[in-house]
């Protein structure tokens, strides 16, 4: 048995997962989740912005600490969308690799739907023609496969901070703005996806999927036992859509389960599953709580071991 850490540095949050991985399952210890923003105006300006780095900073040195006194024998730091659309993204993984002494992987889109198909796929058995489905806040990643592998993927440009940046300005978006949103994703669906195999059935991972069932559920936060495994009907993800477009931020940080944080972006990621469902002809999809890093801590397990030098100046400190 290993003890892992994880850290996803993604586009809208920073998520940590401290877990133990033997014979192939993931046994989850711990998880936290910060909403840093890195992606914030890297679609516009291909950088990652000073403010944004010191968010995320912050919240390295409490992951580090944690991972420290958690006993973690192998961490590692994944980066996707924002990162690797940034001119200064390698550079920032050098200084979390240098700086809280993480095993670093900056991940293709590619690299990013193959490892959350391994990380939902752990412990259990996919039936045939299902399409995992993983909005972020840079990216959206698309994965058909079953107990037989990967039949393809797709990383799309249809994250919910890319997507809110780029139409869906006003507060609420006016309708104007959610048409010409909604045409994007269908036209990009329309350009990428292939037409064959086509899936069955679909599972759904990270925040804005979790986001949306905490909803339909009416729960007061997000619990992986009760959401794991919940279905909710494409129809009523389009409900959740209008209901939430017709709110300013201020309204919908207020609902009673929503990261307040992750209001400004929801819209667009729920806008996302919606045409993704209606795309592809699906009734409805499956939550899972087992999603990229679950890919990520079996990764981690199959890491060398680390040897530690001397701790190098500044090491976990905050910015």
């Amino acid at each position: 048995m290993t003890r892992v850490g994880i850290v996803d540095l993604g586009t809208n949050s920073t998520r940590l997962l401290v877990a133990d991985v033997e014979d192939g399952t993931v046994h989850e210890l711990e998880r936290r989740l910060t909403i840093t923003r890195l992606g914030e105006g890297v679609d516009e300006r291909r950088l990652l912005l000073p403010t944004a780095l010191a968010r995320v900073r912050n919240t390295l040195t409490e992951y580090r600490r944690t991972l420290d006194e958690g006993g973690a024998e192998r961490t590692l730091a994944v980066a996707t969308s924002a990162v690797r659309d940034a001119e200064n993204g390698e550079a920032f993984l050098g200084e979390v690799e240098w700086t809280y002494g993480f095993d670093t992987r900056l991940l293709s889109g590619e690299g990013e739907a193959l490892m959350t198909f391994r990380g939902v796929a752990a412990g259990r058995e996919l039936a045939a023609d299902t399409l995992v489905v993983d909005v972020g806040g840079g990216s959206t990643e698309l994965v058909l496969g079953g107990k037989d592998g990967v039949a393809w993927h797709e990383s799309l440009d249809l994250g919910c901070v890319r997507l809110t940046e780029r139409f869906l300005r006003a507060d609420p978006p006016t309708p104007e703005e959610l048409d010409a949103c909604a045409d994007h994703v269908r036209g990009l669906l329309a350009e990428r996806a292939p037409a064959e195999p086509r899936p069955t059935r679909a599972v759904g991972v990270a925040g804005t999927v979790t986001t949306l069932a905490v909803l339909s559920l009416g729960l007061p936060e997000e619990d992986p036992a009760l959401l794991h495994g919940h279905r909710m009907t494409s129809a009523l993800i389009q409900a959740e859509v209008e209901r939430l477009a017709a709110l300013r931020v201020s309204e919908i940080r207020g609902l009673r389960g929503m990261h307040p944080d992750r209001a400004p972006v929801i819209i667009a990621g729920a806008l996302v599953v919606a045409e993704t469902l209606r795309f592809f002809r699906l009734d409805d999809v499956e939550v899972s709580e087992h999603d990229l890093m679950h890919g990520a801590a079996l990764a981690a397990a199959e890491l060398p071991e680390r040897h530690e030098g001397a701790a190098p100046p500044g090491a976990y400190t905050c910015c």
